[in-house]
C-alpha cells in the first residue's frame, strides 16, 4: 500500500500536466506587406528622396496615410527610403497611384503633382503559421509596371524579392 499512493500521486500530478492548454497568442501571424524602396536612378545602390510622396490604392480609393506603412512619416511626407503597402488578398492585382510632389491645387481641390499608376500583379499563396494564427497570405511572382505617361518621374522598376513571405527585405526598387 505504501508503494502505491507515491505511484498514485506522480500520475496524477503527470495527468494534471498534461492536460494544461497551450496559451494561444498569435505574435506572427500578420499578412506580409510589399516593401518599396526608392532608388537613384543614375547611382542604383543609393536610396533616394521622393518628396511629397502621397500613395493612392485605386481598388479601394483610398490614400495611405497610416503610419506603419509609410514609416516614421505620414501623407505628403518626404521619404528616404521605402513604404509598406498592403496587397489585396481577395485578387491577384492590386493598383497604387504613386504621387511625387503631392499637393492640392486650391481653385480646383484636385491633386496636383507627378502622378504614376503602378498595376502589382501576384499569385496568391497560403502559409500555416500555428493553431493560434492560423493561416496567413503569402504573394508570390510578384510583377509590377507602370503606366506609361508623358512625364513619368519613375524610370524603372526592379523586382528584388518576387516572394512576399515577410517584410524584412525591399522587394521592389523604383528608381527615379
Amino acid at each position: 500500500m505504501k508503494k502505491i499512493i507515491p505511484i498514485l500521486l506522480i500520475a496524477s500530478m503527470l495527468f494534471y500536466i498534461s492536460s494544461c492548454e497551450k496559451d494561444d497568442i498569435c505574435i506572427d501571424g500578420d499578412t506580409p506587406l510589399l516593401v518599396i524602396g526608392f532608388y537613384d536612378n543614375e547611382d542604383t545602390t543609393a536610396f533616394k528622396t521622393v518628396s511629397s510622396i502621397r500613395v493612392i490604392n485605386m481598388d479601394i480609393d483610398s490614400v495611405i496615410t497610416n503610419d506603419s506603412y509609410l514609416g516614421a512619416f505620414g501623407d505628403r511626407s518626404n521619404i528616404t527610403d521605402s513604404i509598406l503597402v498592403p496587397l489585396r488578398s481577395n485578387a491577384t492585382t492590386t493598383m497604387y497611384q504613386i504621387i511625387s510632389d503631392s499637393a492640392d491645387d486650391s481653385e480646383t481641390e484636385l491633386e496636383t503633382g507627378n502622378i504614376d499608376t503602378l498595376t502589382i500583379s501576384y499569385d496568391l499563396g497560403e502559409a500555416f503559421i500555428s493553431r493560434a494564427c492560423g493561416f496567413v497570405t503569402n504573394y508570390n511572382n510578384i510583377s509590377i509596371s507602370v503606366t506609361e505617361g508623358g512625364e513619368n518621374w519613375i524610370q524603372d522598376i526592379s523586382v528584388v524579392q518576387p516572394n512576399v513571405e515577410n517584410t524584412d527585405n525591399i522587394h521592389v526598387k523604383i528608381f527615379h
